[in-house]
C-alpha cells in the first residue's frame, strides 16, 4: 500500500461522504488533516472520529464557493500544520435531476458553484505556496458523467466533466514545478447522493435508479479501495503521473511502474479519421 506520512493534507468536503472517508484514511496513515467542510455539525463529528481513532485533524469551516474563505483556510492551515503538501478536492453536491428542458436555471447555480468554482477556488489558494516550494499533490474527485453521457444529471456530469479538463490543463501549467495533479473517479459508494437519487425516483432514470439501489444494499466501492489510490496519487510514487483521469476501478497499481501514454487516462477524444 502506498505510504504517505506526517504530510499537511487539506481536504474540503470533509463533512460526510467520499470526502470523510478520504480525510479519516489520511489521518489512519499518519498525516495531518484539515477538514473543511460548511457544517459544524458534520466537522464535529468528522474530527472525533479521527481523535478517536489516534489521529490528527483541525476543523476549519469554510464554504469553497468563497475564495476569500478558502484562501483564509489555506492560511490557517500553514498556521497549524505547516504548508498544505496534498489538497484533496471533494466537496460536490449532486444538483437538479431529471431531463434537463425540465430544469430552472436557478437550479444550476449551486452545482457549478461548488463542484467547479470550489474547485477552481481550492487549487487558486494553494498553487502559488507549491510553486514557490516547489513541491504538491493536488487530487480532484471526478464523477459520473465526467467521461460519458448522464441523462438526467446534466449540469452535474457538466462540472465533473470541466474539472477534469480544468486538471489537464493546470497540470501542463505547473509541470515544471514538480506539482502533480489528478483526476480521482471514486466510483458508486453509498452517501447522501445516493439518497437524493433514490428519493427523485423515475426523473433520475431506471439505470441510475437501479444502481442507486444495488450501492444502498451493498455500500459499493469499498472505502479502502478509495483511500489506497488517493494515498498513492499522494505519494512520491505518483510523481510521473499528473493531468490524468484515474477511476478507482482501473488497473491504477500498474502505474507505480509502467509509463503512461499520453491518451490513456483522458477524457474521451473522437479521432481524425
Amino acid at each position: 500500500m502506498p505510504t504517505l506520512t506526517n504530510a499537511g493534507v487539506l481536504v474540503t468536503g470533509a463533512g460526510r461522504g467520499i470526502g470523510k472517508r478520504l480525510a479519516i484514511g489520511f489521518a489512519a496513515a499518519g498525516n495531518r488533516v484539515g477538514l473543511l467542510a460548511r457544517s459544524k455539525a458534520e466537522l464535529d463529528l468528522a474530527h472525533l472520529e479521527i481523535e478517536h481513532a489516534g489521529g490528527n485533524a483541525l476543523r476549519i469551516r469554510a464554504d469553497v464557493t468563497d475564495f476569500e474563505q478558502i484562501d483564509a483556510a489555506v492560511d490557517r492551515m500553514r498556521v497549524h500544520y505547516g504548508e498544505v503538501q496534498v489538497l484533496v478536492c471533494a466537496a460536490a453536491v449532486q444538483g437538479p435531476i431529471g431531463p434537463f428542458a425540465e430544469q430552472s436555471p436557478k437550479a444550476w447555480v449551486e452545482t457549478i458553484h461548488t463542484n467547479l468554482l470550489g474547485v477552481i477556488h481550492a487549487c487558486r489558494a494553494v498553487l502559488p505556496h507549491m510553486i514557490e516550494r516547489r513541491s504538491g499533490k493536488i487530487i480532484v474527485l471526478s464523477g459520473p458523467g465526467a467521461a460519458a453521457a448522464r441523462p438526467n444529471f446534466s449540469v452535474y456530469a457538466a462540472t465533473k466533466t470541466a474539472v477534469v479538463r480544468l486538471v489537464e490543463t493546470i497540470a501542463e501549467e505547473v509541470r515544471d514545478h514538480n506539482i502533480q495533479i489528478n483526476c480521482m473517479g471514486p466510483g458508486g459508494t453509498y452517501s447522501h447522493i445516493t439518497d437524493q437519487i433514490l428519493h427523485a425516483g423515475e426523473k433520475a432514470g431506471e439505470k441510475e435508479h437501479e444502481e442507486a439501489l444495488e450501492i444502498r444494499r451493498t455500500g459499493g466501492v469499498a472505502p479502502e479501495k478509495q483511500i489506497q489510490l488517493a494515498l498513492f496519487l499522494a505519494s512520491e510514487q505518483s510523481n510521473h503521473i499528473s493531468g490524468k483521469l484515474i477511476q478507482v476501478t482501473d488497473d491504477w497499481k500498474k502505474l507505480r511502474s509502467e509509463n503512461i501514454h499520453h491518451e490513456i487516462y483522458t477524457l474521451r477524444r473522437i479521432q481524425k479519421v
